[in-house]
């Protein structure tokens, strides 16, 4: 760690038996009942909650209080008696059929709320505390948000107001507050707390503007049928470093076997390991040819992934071939997700045999089947594919299918997202959490013959895959509705080269602060996950799909550690190529070196934000990255610094000199 002030998320990012915690807490002391307040020891302090409402206050450390929750909405009735256990206690709440268990574990404050019928409570209810200054949410890579700053409590940050579903729409099932001044620059006292949700099926989080300050309620709806009766949250409390809840969730992670490692997945499939400097793309027309992948290696790109739709013209064996020669990995998209009518279904992706279609359409409640992507056919069940696989073999003759021109990666798209279902068909009943679990199952089948991709990774799936487009993506609510304008973003013609992949766009000036403006965003999901999977932009955000981002985009890269992604056809080769290798070449040793290891550190070097460091592994690469205008130490605004542990001088990167 570079600063005495980020002491606190040091220990928190250490990947130890004890990991944000202190060995034996909440063992040794089981902690206090007195007048309906439960108070238990927890890192960093003690932690107190009210029986009667479920607030939840802190005494940290150095004595500073601290509001973690106001008590749930709308009351929860007269509670009974408490009962003390040997790490907490135990109540309940008989008007509404709750009762709940708050425990010390690992350092951490945990309550759990059983519910006897379905119904829904909000809580907690954060950002409350008079000395909030920032939240922490991670969409897409994570922000971290002033909760005064105008721009996020109006309408134009389109947060305010929303409702986001935590099992879905955040990238990790958390939020955070920092209380205080500024620890990363050494701002007087500060502290924080992580708060996270493993029960993040039917929790949702609300932000509102109260008092002109961000404030962020959980909800959760315990259901029967969806199994979802039960909700957790983990209470930490952090030194209130921006990435501090990520961290507290990397180490939960880590202390329940949940955490996957790259290294260890390169040790089983080394062409995992293939991706260690490589930059994605998706590649059309000539770009699918042997011929385009050798214009590609004599550029001098040493690392790529290549991947290709599945309409009908893939790449063939000949390319495939080329680019395993090259060092690259190629794989093909797929989707187990959508069936429709054989005779008439708009991608090939969409056919299955016999009558998977409309046999294995998830069903809701009245019988109707879900519809699918785009409004066309349905979503298929994978308890359905589950349950057939044995003797049906549908998925493993489509991988077969798709990988016989010797493809070495496989991309499957939605199944790592937190969009699941719930199946009322006969059957193949399946609830969320069942979703996940055989989507889970499939991904670990691939992942034993092929480096493994998918869409917008949730932890959850962090283990089996090895890399994810989409999670890098701060999507903010004003893109879907620009993607559909299809006069602005292009459509999915021509063939070979879709404009909607390669058209360049002008993003509105308010979509562009929310989920581009560097002051607002911090590495969540990489301090989380770096060095268990390698995470990248959507796909149809290319590097070169959004020309104003792209020395913003390329910086975020190389401080995250993390790969640009692109869409390339044979004129994008010609023109942007030297630009791709160039940046490749800069990324390559970078990511060698600290693909396979953790975030152990980010800090804001000026009051401003312009200027942002992060460090991965102890020491194994330190990056200085200068989104402003102004030098800062010798760094020229627009430039970014990386330093390979026992290097004397950094690597510097322009993105703007290349992009020229």
């Amino acid at each position: 760690m570079t600063s005495k002030l980020t002491r606190v998320i040091a220990v928190s990012m250490t990947l130890t038996a004890t990991t944000f915690g202190v060995s034996g807490c909440g063992s040794a002391q089981a902690g206090t009942v007195e007048g309906g307040r439960l108070t238990l020891p927890v890192e960093g302090g003690t932690a107190s909650v009210d029986t009667a409402t479920l607030a939840v206050s802190a005494r940290a450390g150095d004595g500073t209080r601290l509001v973690l929750s106001e008590g749930a909405k709308g009351g929860l009735g007269q509670p009974g008696p408490v009962t003390r256990t040997a790490d907490g206690a135990r109540w309940s709440y008989p008007g509404k059929g709750l009762t709940v268990t708050a425990r010390s574990q690992q350092g951490r404050l945990a309550i759990r709320v059983r519910s006897e019928r379905d119904q829904s409570v909000s809580w907690p209810v954060t950002g409350t505390d008079r000395a909030a200054s920032d939240v922490q949410v991670p969409r897409g890579e994570g922000l971290d948000i002033p909760v005064r700053d105008a721009f996020w409590n109006s309408e134009r940050g389109g947060l305010a107001g929303s409702t986001v579903d935590v099992g879905a729409d955040l990238a990790l099932p958390l939020w955070g507050y920092a209380m205080g001044g500024d620890a990363s620059r050494g701002n007087g006292a500060r502290h924080g707390v992580s708060y996270v949700t493993p029960t993040d099926i039917g929790t949702s989080l609300r932000f509102a503007s109260e008092g002109g300050a961000l404030r962020a309620t959980a909800a959760h709806a315990f259901d029967a049928g969806d199994g979802t009766r039960d909700y957790e949250v983990s209470f930490a409390l952090t030194d209130g470093n921006p990435v501090a809840p990520a961290a507290d969730y990397r180490s939960y992670l880590a202390q329940r076997g949940q955490l996957g490692s790259l290294r260890e997945k390169i040790a089983k499939n080394p062409a995992n390991g293939k991706l260690l400097g490589a930059f994605h793309a998706y590649v059309w027309g000539q770009a699918r040819t042997a011929e385009g992948v050798a214009r590609l290696r004599k550029l001098g790109v040493d690392r790529m992934w290549l991947g290709y739709d599945a309409g009908p013209d893939p790449m063939d064996a000949a390319a495939v071939r080329a680019a395993r020669q090259a060092g690259y990995l190629v794989g093909p998209y797929d989707s187990f997700a959508n069936g429709q009518d054989p005779k008439a279904a708009d991608s090939p992706t969409s056919k299955w045999p016999g009558t998977v279609y409309p046999d294995f359409c998830v069903r809701k409640a009245d019988g109707s089947a879900e519809t699918g992507f785009g409004g066309r056919g349905c979503y298929l069940s994978s308890r359905a594919f589950e349950k057939a696989e044995p003797t049906k073999h549908y998925l493993a003759d489509r991988t077969r299918e798709m990988t016989a021109n010797g493809a070495d990666s496989y991309f499957l798209d939605v199944d790592a997202t937190g969009e699941v279902f719930r199946d009322h068909g006969a059957g193949h009943e399946m609830t969320k959490a069942g979703d996940r679990a055989n989507r889970l199952a499939r991904m670990g089948r691939l992942a034993k013959g092929f480096v493994l991709g998918s869409e917008s990774a949730q932890p959850w799936a962090n283990g089996v895959l090895a890399f994810d487009h989409g999670s890098g993506t701060p999507v903010a609510d004003g893109l879907w509705p620009l993607e559909r304008n299809k006069d602005t973003w292009g459509g999915y013609y021509p063939e070979n080269a879709p404009k909607m992949f390669f058209k360049p766009v002008t993003l509105p000036a308010d979509l562009a602060t929310a989920m581009y403006d560097p002051k607002y965003r911090v590495p969540l999901y990489e301090t989380a996950l770096h060095g268990s999977l390698v995470n990248a932009e959507r796909w149809e955000l290319s590097y070169d799909k959004l020309p104003a981002q792209k020395t913003t985009r390329a910086l975020l890269a190389m401080l995250n550690n993390t790969p640009l992604n692109f869409v390339l056809d044979g004129p994008s080769i010609q023109k942007n190529g030297k630009e791709l290798a160039a940046l490749q070449k800069y990324f390559a040793p970078l990511h060698k070196a600290a693909g396979t290891e953790e975030m152990t550190s980010f800090r804001w070097l000026t009051g401003d934000r312009s200027v942002q460091r992060t460090v991965f592994g102890d020491g194994t690469l330190t990056v200085t990255a200068n989104f402003g205008s102004r030098a800062y130490d010798g760094l020229p605004g627009g430039c970014v610094d990386a330093r390979l542990h026992g290097e004397k001088q950094p690597r510097r990167l322009c993105p703007a000199q290349v992009n020229s």
